[in-house]
């Protein structure tokens, strides 16, 4: 059974910071990739940020420049470092295993499972 603890939302001030923290553990597989996706009220889910198993990243084009993405593979847990947050990037941020954004825009959907999510509210 997949398990993906999100933790690290909360509320900040336009140009804040926070780190968002994913656990993740209970799946057996090679997941292709680790991603990060956000929902705000009444838009549709996207893909903010991932990591393929190589290490390599993908950012949506809202975000370049200000969050980073990374994975502890010996703790198996993924971060989202956001740096100069805009009051559009309030949304509920989910963990995602073997579900992610591609780079081109695209997706990528294998076995997924998502976490239940962390609020960021920036004002």
């Amino acid at each position: 059974h997949v398990q993906l603890v999100e933790s690290g939302g909360g509320s900040v001030q336009a140009g804040g910071s926070l780190r968002l923290s994913c656990a993740a553990s209970g799946y057996t597989y090679s997941s292709y990739c680790m991603g990060w996706f956000r929902q705000a009220p009444g838009k549709e889910r996207e893909g903010a940020a991932a990591i393929d198993s190589d290490g390599s990243t993908s950012y949506a084009d809202s975000v370049k420049g200000r969050f980073t993405i990374s994975h502890d593979k010996a703790e198996n847990t993924l971060y989202l470092q956001m740096n100069s947050l805009k009051p559009e990037d309030t949304a509920m941020y989910y963990c995602a295993v073997d579900a992610c954004l591609i780079n081109g825009g695209g997706y990528y959907y294998g076995r997924q499972s998502f976490g239940e999510g962390t609020q960021v509210t920036v004002s």
